[in-house]
C-alpha cells in the first residue's frame, strides 16, 4: 500500500491541454503518474447520474481514487438547529455523490464558532457529526468516511486538536489535515520536519496507528495574515510555505499511506506530481 496523490479539481494545464469535461481528468491524471482526484462541490452538490457514471468509469479504469469536497456552507456548530440539520443534509448529499463517483471519502469544513466558546462549538459539532453518521448509516452509505478538515482562519472551528476530537465521534471518521491551513493559523509554525513529526505523532496517539496512517490530507502553500489564511499559492512561492519535502520524507519513511490532495492555485496537478516524486524518492532511500 502506498500514498495516493492528486489535485483538487482541474488544474489550469488540464484545460490548456484542450480538455473540457471532468470525465476526461482521470486518464490525464494517470498520464502524469497521479492516482487521486478530489471532486469539488464547495458551492453545492449538483452532480447528474450521467456525469457521475462517466467519471466513475474513467476513474476505475485509470486507478484514480476519488474523494469529494462537501459544500463550504456547512456549519456544524451553528446555534440555529435548522442550519445544523441542513448541514447534515449536505453531508448526506455529498456521501451519495461520492459513492456515485466510485469514491468513499468526503471532506467537511466544520464552519464558524457560531458565537460559542471553542469547547462548546466543538461539542456541538460532534453532535452534528454523530447525527450525520446516523443519517449515512440509515441511507446505506456506511462505507463513506467523513473527513473533518483543519481550517486556516483563526476564527474558524477546526484546529488540529478540534479535528481529532471530531474524529473521536466514530471510528470511520478520518481527519483531513490541511498542512497549509495549519501553517497559516499558526503564522508559519507548521513548516519543519519537527513540526510535521509532532502532528503525525499526535494523530497516531489520538486515533491509533492503523487509522492515522491512511488519513486524508490537503497540501498547498498559503499566504496568511494576522487572521490566518488569505489565499492559496503555488509551489513557486518562497515566502509563506509550508515546504513539502520534509513531510513527504516523513510519510514515506514512517510508512504512512494517505490520500494527498494538492490545492495549489492553478498548478495543483503539477504540484501533486512533485509531491509524489518526493515521496517515491524517500521510499527508495
Amino acid at each position: 500500500m502506498t500514498a495516493r496523490f492528486g489535485p483538487a479539481g482541474n488544474a489550469d494545464a488540464f484545460y490548456e491541454a484542450g480538455f473540457k469535461s471532468t470525465f476526461q481528468a482521470p486518464a490525464w491524471l494517470r498520464s502524469l503518474g497521479l492516482s487521486a482526484y478530489e471532486y469539488q462541490c464547495g458551492r453545492g452538490v449538483r452532480l447528474s447520474d450521467t456525469t457521475a457514471v462517466q467519471i466513475a468509469k474513467e476513474a476505475a479504469a485509470n486507478d484514480i481514487a476519488v474523494s469529494l469536497h462537501a459544500p463550504y456552507f456547512i456549519s456544524l456548530a451553528s446555534k440555529e438547529p435548522e442550519k445544523r440539520d441542513n448541514s447534515v443534509r449536505y453531508i448526506l448529499d455529498s456521501a451519495d455523490a461520492v459513492v456515485r463517483l466510485g469514491g468513499d471519502r468526503i471532506v467537511v469544513h466544520p464552519g464558524g464558532l457560531g458565537g460559542l466558546s471553542r469547547e462548546d462549538a466543538t461539542a456541538l459539532a460532534c453532535e452534528t457529526l454523530a447525527k450525520a453518521q446516523r443519517a449515512l448509516d440509515e441511507a446505506g452509505l456506511s462505507q463513506v468516511h467523513i473527513c473533518p478538515e483543519t481550517m486556516g482562519k483563526i476564527n474558524q472551528l477546526g484546529t488540529f486538536e478540534e479535528v481529532l476530537t471530531m474524529c473521536g465521534v466514530d471510528e470511520r471518521f478520518l481527519p483531513c489535515v490541511d498542512f497549509g491551513h495549519l501553517n497559516s493559523r499558526t503564522h508559519g509554525e507548521v513548516n519543519s520536519e519537527a513540526a510535521f513529526a509532532a502532528l503525525l505523532d499526535r494523530m497516531e496517539e489520538a486515533l491509533g496507528a492503523e487509522r492515522a496512517r491512511v488519513f486524508h490530507t490537503h497540501f498547498s502553500k498559503i499566504e496568511y495574515t494576522a487572521g490566518g489564511e488569505k489565499r492559496h499559492l503555488t509551489f513557486e512561492d518562497a515566502v509563506y510555505g509550508p515546504e513539502p519535502q520534509p513531510l513527504m520524507r516523513l510519510l514515506a519513511t514512517r510508512g504512512f499511506c494517505p490520500v494527498v490532495i494538492c490545492e495549489s492555485d492553478g498548478t495543483q496537478a503539477a504540484d501533486a506530481a512533485a509531491m509524489s516524486a518526493l515521496y517515491e524518492q524517500a521510499r527508495k532511500g
